[in-house]
């Protein structure tokens, strides 16, 4: 199963009793706990009520419901998801992580900066699995632990022109020694958010998607950082990055590989994440960019400023009008 397979949507109280049917079946096919699962004893109004506080995520595989959860909001900053389910028939295929990162999208957009969920003590293996997708514990709670992590900054991104400026805001936060792992489908704006970005550094250009060539050293006008810029488009596996030998330049030089999930990640222990998404409407050009850290290196940049920042001339010229 691939995520095209999977449709999703926003649950409506109409949809309670279909939320309530995958959330029984998930939990009862768990093995026996004591106390059991407050979650079999949900009733059609219990869920009904949770979908109209805030809201919930259904996830459709061919024509029946597969996987559910329901969100609540503990505080303007965090997104607390409940209730994650997988029927038993769709389970080990990324249903429960799909649906929840559907969730931390969304509460991206809407300016969230913390995902969170309550796992059972006595239910290792499922603190195991979540920890092993990026949450740690953020506070015990009788019974469990409350699991969280940071949720990616979303950025919209309406024109090219404003996402070369968003990477040119982006590098005004680089230094030598970061790797940035660039991801989107084809015409995205990977390579347009790159010529801002070596804009940015002030590098020699220009700046074009070193397709071909694998790999592109644009040096540095002044005393900051060179830009590294790499494409893994055509490249099968981590080695055949690898050979491309960045460790020779990476201490002194801000690398940026294109198509680089699944093989970049090794290079450095810290990394920021760039993700770029169209949206369906092919007449909209704008893009929503991703932005998650990794590493104590962004443990403390303050990513959410971009916001802001790519916002901020716009938001002036209205107050002249």
């Amino acid at each position: 199963m691939t995520d095209d397979d999977v449709q999703l949507r926003l649950a409506g109280p109409q949809d309670a009793p279909a939320v309530l049917a995958i959330i029984h079946e998930a939990f009862g096919a768990r093995r026996a706990l004591d106390p059991p699962p407050e979650a079999l004893s949900d009733t059609v109004d219990d869920v009904r009520a949770r979908i109209a506080d805030g809201g919930g995520i259904i996830a459709t595989v061919g024509c029946r419901d597969a996987a559910c959860l329901l969100m609540s909001a503990p505080d303007p900053d965090t997104l607390m998801v409940h209730r994650v389910s997988v029927r038993p028939r769709f389970q080990h295929c990324g249903l429960a992580a799909l649906i929840v990162r559907a969730a931390g999208e969304r509460a991206a957009e809407q300016g969230l900066r913390r995902l969170q969920l309550m796992a059972r003590t006595d239910l290792p293996e499922v603190i195991g699995w979540w920890r092993s997708h990026g949450f740690s514990t953020d506070h015990e709670v009788p019974g469990g632990l409350i699991l969280g992590i940071d949720l990616p900054v979303a950025v919209a991104v309406p024109t090219a022109e404003q996402m070369r400026r968003l990477g040119a805001l982006l590098a005004a936060r680089l230094r030598a020694g970061d790797l940035l792992v660039a991801n989107g489908g084809l015409g995205a704006g990977k390579t347009t958010l790159a010529q801002g970005i070596g804009a940015g550094l002030d590098v020699e250009g220009p700046v074009i998607s070193p397709t071909f060539v694998l790999s592109r050293v644009h040096r540095a006008r002044g005393t900051g950082p060179d830009l590294v810029h790499v494409d893994a488009y055509r490249m099968g596996s981590a080695a055949e990055l690898e050979d491309i030998d960045l460790d020779a330049t990476m201490d002194d030089s801000v690398t940026l590989v294109e198509w680089g999930a699944g093989m970049a990640e090794g290079l450095a222990p810290d990394r920021l994440d760039i993700d770029i998404a169209r949206g369906d409407d092919p007449a909209d050009d704008t893009r929503t960019v991703y932005l998650t850290g990794h590493g104590d290196r962004w443990a403390g940049e303050n990513l959410h400023g971009l916001r802001d920042e790519l916002a901020a001339p716009a938001a002036e010229a209205q107050e002249t009008r």
